[in-house]
């Protein structure tokens, strides 16, 4: 079942820079948590993840917060392939129509990666990649430490604010910003990999530039990673917009 999000207006900017959390956010509803990308009960995520959103005329505002007792990352190059790490991933098809889309992906380090799809992959689509929208804002907060199996961490905290004007191309027929009442399709997801601790550092599993070993054990290589998402998709694919949630502008 298609999940849906009422998105808020905010009063006042919010302001992502800010050295503490921007009390702004407070006003805004959570998402329900997050599930398994098949939406079977069984696979349900071991660790808790929920997103909320606002806007103004300016910016279209996301705050995710990932509960994560080991928070690493290995990916300091921006548009990197970042689902290669755990990550945070969001993807707007503003007229609902499954073209031309955008993504977004960050993980704890702070590094993104942005790209669009003219189609999703099944239907031949062939990303472009690197289409960085011109002032976006992202910052990660990390409850813990990072890269220190040695620390116990508590979670990850993303903010993106993305400016209206860098989602104009892909809705060209639409308004950017929104009307009240404006319906668009997004979906959010978090890849979570397994991992194992090395001579007191994190290494993913399998490690980073690998084939899966033969070292893993049966149940490692059959699920070396957990897609967690906001509005299931039915199967291990986030590239059908029919499927992702429903937002409301209000």
């Amino acid at each position: 079942m298609r999940r849906r999000y009422t998105c808020r207006r905010v009063s006042s900017p919010l302001n992502i820079y800010a050295e503490h959390f921007d009390p702004g956010w407070e006003g805004l509803a959570w998402s329900d948590l997050f599930v398994d990308i098949t939406g079977r009960d069984e696979l349900m995520p071991h660790y808790a993840t929920r997103m909320r959103m606002g806007w103004d005329e300016q910016y279209l505002y996301i705050n995710a917060e990932l509960v994560e007792p080991h928070v690493w990352g290995t990916i300091t190059e921006k548009n990197a392939k970042m689902f290669e790490d755990n990550d945070f991933e969001v993807f707007i098809d503003p007229d609902c129509d499954g073209l031309n889309y955008y993504e977004f992906e960050i993980n704890a380090l702070g590094t993104i990666w942005e790209l669009s799809l003219p189609r999703p992959y099944g239907d031949g689509g062939i990303p472009v990649l690197g289409c960085n929208i011109e002032g976006l804002i992202s910052r990660v907060r990390v409850d813990g430490s990072v890269n220190d199996p040695s620390v116990p961490d508590r979670g990850w905290m993303v903010e993106v604010a993305i400016p209206w004007a860098g989602l104009q191309p892909y809705h060209l027929s639409g308004s950017c910003p929104p009307q009240k009442g404006d319906r668009w399709r997004l979906n959010f997801s978090r890849v979570q990999w397994q991992h194992r601790v090395v001579d007191g550092r994190y290494e993913r599993i399998p490690p980073h530039g690998t084939q899966l070993a033969e070292s893993l054990n049966p149940e490692e290589q059959e699920h070396p990673e957990n897609n967690w998402v906001w509005s299931p998709q039915g199967e291990v694919n986030m590239h059908i917009p029919a499927r992702w949630g429903e937002i409301e502008f209000e």
